[in-house]
């Protein structure tokens, strides 16, 4: 490189979900705004909620708050907090780098203190008994003592290639239990639509088969039309 790069970065124009947009989200199972979007969106299963707080029973929904870190450093979420609304949910990507963690409890606290609502990361965390005592929301690949650095470079409200997706500052992130899914900006609305038709067909099925439905209705149409073969070869 024949010169070295700024060593932060701050994008000067950052989109942001209407008030109404982001409520629309609340409380939603990602599987069914992952069906919303044809089945695309999810993050890879290895930035999960497996082995760290929250609960089971926590989703939450935000705009995308974007820190692009160097590897092994956490110069870039520190400078989102000062850029952080409330209701965001600081995305910190680290090009998937394992070596130490990103983030303790004491991340964690100030974005508490900015009303943020949760943190995404492509890296494991570090102090988790301070982040469990605090109740913050993280999905992350793990748990590890390594400290990371504080020296840059970094960028905030940039794109990110981040755990198979790419995340731009302002797309709607939503997490839960089951894993995490990214809704791009501009598709918020059309998937807003979207999600009536799918909870509506989630709430038939449900409803078929506590009536003891026992057979899907893709079977049972291949069993009809002789589509499935039942032989001993």
């Amino acid at each position: 490189m024949i010169e070295d790069p700024p060593l932060l970065k701050v994008k000067k124009t950052r989109r942001r979900p209407t008030a109404a947009q982001i409520n629309a989200f609340q409380n939603i199972p990602t599987g069914q705004i992952v069906d919303a979007r044809g089945g695309r969106g999810a993050l890879n299963m290895g930035v999960s909620q497996q082995t760290i707080l929250p609960a089971s029973g926590v989703s939450i929904a935000g705009p995308a708050l974007t820190a692009e870190n160097a590897s092994a450093d956490v110069l870039a979420s520190f400078a989102a907090i000062h850029y952080a609304e409330a209701g965001d949910i600081l995305v910190a990507g680290f090009s998937g780098n394992q070596s130490c963690a990103g983030a303790g409890d004491r991340l964690c606290g100030m974005l508490i203190n900015v009303g943020a609502v949760g943190m995404i990361m492509d890296c494991p965390v570090r102090d988790i008994h301070g982040i469990n005592e605090t109740g913050f929301p993280v999905w992350a690949t793990g748990i590890t003592p390594a400290t990371p650095f504080m020296t840059g470079p970094g960028r905030v409200g940039f794109a990110l290639e981040f755990a198979g997706q790419q995340i731009c500052h302002g797309d709607m992130v939503i997490a839960d239990a089951d894993g995490v899914v990214i809704v791009p900006f501009e598709e918020i609305d059309n998937i807003i639509t979207a999600l009536e038709k799918v909870r509506g067909l989630e709430e038939a099925l449900d409803a078929r088969v506590a009536d003891g439905l026992v057979t899907h209705d893709k079977i049972a149409a291949m069993i009809e039309n002789g589509t499935l073969l039942v032989t001993d070869d």
